[in-house]
C-alpha cells in the first residue's frame, strides 16, 4: 500500500493571510495530500509568515526554525518571504520561499520536495474548500493589495497594488461557505471600500445576472444570501471612509447587514494624518460617524488608532484623546509607532522616543477603556442576539453583532452548556466590564 505523503502546516498574520493559508491547504488536499496535525508525522512543513512588524517578523523567524528543528524540511511562505533574503539569511536550510498569496508557487515547491500521490481530483475537496477557522464562520477575502501609500505601512511593496477578485467568483465562494453551514462571513481585504476601484468597477455576472465591482452591491449580493442577520451575518472589516460607506448604512438599520463597521482611523490630527498619508481628517470622521448613527443608532464601530507616530507633539497626541471622546467607539486597538524596516516614515524628523510612544499607548488604552466600559454597561439588561462559539462546562461563549472574533470581546451565557457551537442563541445581559459581557440563555 502506497504512504500518502503528509505536509504540516504553520499559518501566523492577519486573516488575509489565513485565507491564503486555506487556499494552500485546500490544493494540497485536492492533490491527494494529508494534512499532518504534528511535526513528527509530517514529510514537509509549510510554514505561512508575517512580515509587517518587527514583532511578526521575529514570531515568524521563530516559528521556522522550531519547524525546522521538529522537522527539517521546511517551505516559507507569505509576507516575510517579500521581505529580501531575511529568511534565507536566518534559516538557510529551508527548501524555498515564496511571497504572500502565492499558491502556485508553493505548490511547485511542494512538488519539486515531496512528489503529489496523483494528479489532482477536486472531489477529494468540499466545495468550500480546506478552512482554519471554526465551522460557523469564514473569511471572505475580495481583494488583494492596496493603492494608498500609508507611510507607516509597507503592505504595498509585500502584497503590490490593489487587486480585485472577479465578483462572480467572490459570491460563488460565499454561496458555497453558506450552504456547507457557515453562519458568519468576515468580508476582508487590504482596503474593503475601494474594491473595483482597479478594474474601474467592472459588470460582472451571477447566477446570470449583471453585477458591478463595487463594495456596496456586492454587499447586498451577500446579504440576500442569507435574507436578514437572523439567517446569516456579514460583517465588513477594514473599511475606508470613504462617501459611498454611507450606502450600506442602511442595509444595517433595515436588518439586512450586520451593524458593525471595522475602520482604521490611525490618528485624529490632520497634521499627523498628513504626515501618514491617510486620506481624511479627524473632524470629516466625526461628521461621518455621527451621519451614520444618526441613520443606524446600534451600529457598532472598531478602530485602530498609532501613538508617537513621528514629528507627534503632545497637543496632537491630546487632539487625538478628544477624538476618541467624542466618537465614542465601540471597539478599539492602538499600537505604539514601531519603525518597520522599509516604511517612509521612519525617515521623518522628529521621532519619538521608544518611552514615550509606549507611555501615550498606555494613556490612549486608559481612555478608551473608560469609553467601552460606558458603551458596555448600556447593554445591561437588554436582550441580544448571539453566535456560540465554544461550550464549556459552566457554560457558553459567543459573540454579539458587535464582535468580530478574536478581536473584539465576548459573551458569557450562564446556563448554556447545551449549546453547541454555531449555535444561535438569545442571552439576557446581566453584567458587563471594558471588554466582555455576562447573562442568562433566554429559552
Amino acid at each position: 500500500m502506497t504512504t500518502v505523503p503528509k505536509v504540516g502546516f504553520v499559518s501566523l498574520g492577519c486573516p488575509k493571510a489565513l485565507v491564503d493559508s486555506e487556499r494552500i491547504l485546500s490544493q494540497l488536499r485536492a492533490e491527494g495530500y494529508a494534512i499532518s496535525p504534528s511535526y513528527a508525522a509530517a514529510d514537509m512543513v509549510v510554514v505561512n509568515t508575517c512580515g509587517f512588524i518587527d514583532a511578526a517578523v521575529a514570531e515568524s523567524l521563530d516559528a521556522i526554525g522550531e519547524a525546522l528543528a521538529e522537522n527539517g524540511r521546511v517551505i516559507v511562505t507569505g509576507c516575510l518571504g517579500a521581505k529580501g533574503d531575511i529568511v534565507r539569511k536566518t534559516h538557510p536550510k529551508v527548501l524555498a520561499v515564496t511571497g504572500p498569496h502565492a499558491a502556485d508557487a508553493v505548490m511547485q515547491a511542494v512538488h519539486k520536495h515531496l512528489p503529489r500521490p496523483h494528479d489532482p481530483y477536486t472531489d477529494l475537496v468540499p466545495p468550500q474548500g480546506v478552512r482554519l477557522t471554526p465551522a460557523h464562520y469564514a473569511y471572505l477575502k475580495i481583494s488583494e493589495g492596496c493603492n494608498h501609500r500609508c507611510t507607516f505601512c509597507i503592505i504595498p511593496s509585500l502584497r503590490g497594488d490593489l487587486a480585485s477578485r472577479p465578483i462572480g467568483e467572490v459570491m460563488q465562494e460565499a454561496e458555497n461557505l453558506v450552504k456547507a453551514g457557515v453562519k458568519e462571513l468576515l468580508v476582508i481585504s487590504q482596503d474593503t471600500s475601494a474594491y473595483g476601484v482597479d478594474v474601474k468597477y467592472r459588470t460582472g455576472f451571477w447566477q446570470g445576472r449583471p453585477l458591478k465591482t463595487r463594495m456596496s452591491e456586492l454587499v447586498r449580493a451577500l446579504c440576500a444570501l442569507g435574507g436578514t442577520t437572523a439567517d446569516l451575518w456579514v460583517r465588513l472589516h477594514y473599511v475606508y471612509p470613504y462617501a459611498h460607506v454611507d450606502e450600506v448604512i442602511p442595509l444595517m438599520a433595515e436588518g439586512r447587514l450586520l451593524p458593525y463597521l471595522d475602520v482604521p482611523f490611525q490618528h485624529a490630527s490632520p497634521r499627523i494624518l498628513k504626515l501618514m498619508k491617510r486620506p481624511a481628517s479627524g473632524e470629516a470622521n466625526l461628521e461621518r460617524i455621527r451621519a451614520w448613527r444618526a441613520i443606524c443608532p446600534e451600529l457598532s464601530i472598531r478602530s485602530t488608532f498609532i501613538a508617537g507616530f513621528p514629528g507627534e507633539t503632545e497637543a496632537e497626541f491630546r487632539q487625538l484623546l478628544e477624538f476618541l471622546e467624542e466618537a465614542q467607539l465601540d471597539r478599539v486597538g492602538c499600537f505604539a509607532y514601531s519603525p518597520v524596516d522599509g516604511a517612509k516614515a521612519n525617515a521623518l524628523p522628529d521621532p519619538v522616543p521608544a518611552e514615550l510612544r509606549e507611555e501615550r499607548r498606555a494613556r490612549f488604552m486608559q481612555a478608551q477603556e473608560k469609553i467601552s466600559r460606558k458603551r458596555l454597561k448600556r447593554k445591561i439588561g437588554m436582550t441580544l442576539k448571539v453566535l456560540v462559539d465554544s461550550v464549556e462546562k459552566q457554560g457558553a461563549v459567543a459573540r454579539s453583532a458587535a464582535d468580530a472574533p478574536e478581536i473584539d470581546g465576548m459573551v458569557h451565557i450562564a446556563g448554556g452548556a447545551a449549546l453547541k457551537p454555531g449555535a444561535w442563541a438569545k442571552v439576557k445581559i446581566e453584567r458587563a466590564d471594558a471588554h466582555d459581557l455576562w447573562g442568562q440563555l433566554v429559552q
